[in-house]
């Protein structure tokens, strides 16, 4: 959450609605404390551009497109175990951006069968790895949510058609994945469907007869990220272009070897460029890292991530159309219906924002202090020098 003046503050100076200053998320590893320790230290704002509404049907839809219509038989029910709330968590944003949304998924067997080592064929075939098996259970990992849930279904499938039931779970780790399913047979029963998460919700997909899918295979969703330098000609005034190129070599060489990214289009002295990523979580830490590295270069960045070239661009691009007093250093990207942002603001709005956040009492003394000098000032008749108490007073709350 943000507080009621720093929220008012930021609206004033951006006309964008700000969800979260920084991040509340716990870390658990020497990752998440690194990252956590960047989004809290440079302030990063998130922004909501355009609200997404977050219901079943619009949890359905995402899922059907992230899955594949295609790998989802047409025969399901579609249970809601816990609704997610009509808002997007920016804690559960930042876990996934960091470590990646679930993707451990748990398999049970209600009795002994040889399909479970037929499970783990299928499952080593679509690059997951089997972390524990016995013969009724297995726990695996894949390369992401959406697999996971890809890869059940059809295991579910296999199983209705040999009259195995089979109940399956997604989860952060494997011992969240087989809690899940424990809360899926408590609500729904022991039948034949997968649990999985969507924004903060708990729902799962039922399956009450065979089916057979053609072929499963992943969706072809590309994840764009583009890149934009703001005013790089007033940057390459300030620091020459041998600063420019490094900038983007190190943003460049950062996005291939730590997010599995794929560059397109770049040419060394330019100020852009797109990559291509796996996941669009990566393409969102890409974007991340990438503003924050050009923001300790003295430089800021507009950033798109979308499902085409185009949209990515198109995004990049909205930084131009805003309200705000200055140019954002802004990552925009889509979550479920609605359009978000990150936003790394200016040392000047850091310096603002954690003396309102953090130094509260400082600020209450500036305050007080200003008040009274400039009334006694004014009772002397000496009210004209008022300003320049209030230039050398906010210049100490700023500095020290």
């Amino acid at each position: 959450m943000v507080n009621a003046l720093t929220k008012a503050i930021i609206k004033l100076t951006t006309k964008l609605e700000p969800i979260a200053v920084g991040t509340k998320f716990f870390p658990t590893n020497s990752l998440e404390t690194e990252y956590v320790e960047l989004f809290n230290y440079t302030q990063t704002i998130l922004f909501e551009l355009e609200k997404a509404e977050i219901n079943s049907d619009t949890i359905l839809q995402n899922l059907i497109r992230d899955v594949g219509a295609e790998n989802i038989p047409t025969d399901y029910t579609f249970y809601e175990l816990k609704p997610a709330e009509n808002r997007i968590e920016e804690y559960a944003l930042v876990s996934n951006i960091i470590m990646g949304s679930d993707r451990y998924f748990y398999i049970e067997l209600l009795h002994p069968s040889n399909l479970i080592n037929i499970f783990v064929k299928i499952i080593e075939n679509e690059k997951g790895q089997v972390v524990e098996k016995t013969a009724t259970e297995l726990v695996a990992k894949m390369l992401s949510k959406n697999d996971a849930i890809r890869v059940a279904i059809e295991l579910i499938g296999i199983g209705l058609s040999e009259g195995v039931q089979v109940i399956s779970a997604v989860g952060m780790t494997g011992a969240a994945s087989i809690e899940r399913a424990i809360h899926y047979t408590q609500n729904v029963g022991s039948f034949p469907g997968i649990a999985f998460t969507k924004l903060g919700g708990e729902y799962a997909l039922v399956f009450d007869a065979p089916f057979l899918l053609k072929e499963s295979r992943p969706v072809d969703l590309e994840n764009y990220l583009f890149i934009d330098l703001i005013d790089s000609t007033k940057f390459i005034d300030k620091h020459g272009r041998n600063q420019l190129v490094e900038l983007m070599n190190g943003i460049k060489n950062f996005i291939e070897s730590e997010c599995d990214g794929e560059l397109e289009g770049y040419r060394e002295g330019g100020d852009d460029f797109i990559a291509r990523f796996p996941s669009k979580d990566l393409a969102i830490r890409a974007g991340l890292d990438a503003a924050w590295f050009a923001l300790n270069n003295g430089a800021k960045i507009r950033a798109g991530i979308g499902r085409s070239r185009r949209e990515a661009g198109e995004r990049a691009q909205l930084v131009d159309s805003l309200e705000s007093t200055s140019p954002l250093s802004l990552v925009v990207f889509d979550l479920a219906n609605g359009l978000y942002a990150y936003n790394i603001p200016s040392e000047f709005t850091r310096t603002l924002i954690n003396l309102i956040e953090n130094e509260k009492a400082k600020l209450i003394g500036v305050f007080a202090f200003v008040f009274i000098i400039t009334y006694l000032l004014a009772v002397l008749g000496l009210g004209m020098y008022s300003f320049v108490v209030i230039i050398l007073v906010v210049a100490y709350a700023f500095l020290a």
